[in-house]
């Protein structure tokens, strides 16, 4: 009988969040704390009643908002944090665009990492498997949906 050995690539984003968390020594899906991470980055982290954005070393999030869209909004802010410069409203449209969509992108893998969603015994149902995501790392449903699709690309055509 031949066994199959799956090889996982990494993109860009995943292996530099998967580095950055090993590095602080975050390994684990209950080790994912905004506040941790930020400290342990050099950045600061307020919660208060304004957009979420990120002014300088500091990470604003909107407070109003859920624990799921705090912990979401937080992941897209990091990687601003962590990956740009510049104030956006002085940018042409076109970056601005262009790094609201690594941000996002980026988020996905924050919130998820991506050793941390591979090392996990997912089922084989779909719509328990995203439940399942859902619950470990504390994000809503389309964002647990959205990365389990793009998990079970790389897989596919790793």
């Amino acid at each position: 009988m031949e066994v199959i050995k799956l090889t996982v690539f990494y993109n860009h984003s995943e292996d530099y969040v998967n580095h950055m968390y090993q590095s602080i020594i975050i390994n684990h899906p209950h080790q994912l704390d905004p506040e941790d991470i930020a400290a342990r980055n050099g950045l600061s982290l307020v919660y208060m009643r304004s957009s979420s954005m990120r002014i300088g070393d500091t990470i604003v999030i909107n407070e109003d908002l859920s624990e799921e869209e705090q912990w979401q909004q937080f992941g897209h802010e990091l990687c601003h944090a962590l990956w740009h410069s510049g104030n956006q409203l002085h940018m042409p449209v076109p970056f601005r665009v262009y790094q609201e969509y690594k941000a996002n992108n980026f988020a996905q893998y924050a919130c998820i990492p991506s050793f941390m969603l591979h090392n996990m015994k997912l089922p084989k149902y779909e719509e328990i498997a995203v439940l399942m995501i859902q619950k470990e790392f504390g994000v809503s449903r389309d964002f647990a949906k959205k990365r389990l699709d793009q998990h079970l690309q790389n897989l596919q055509f790793g």
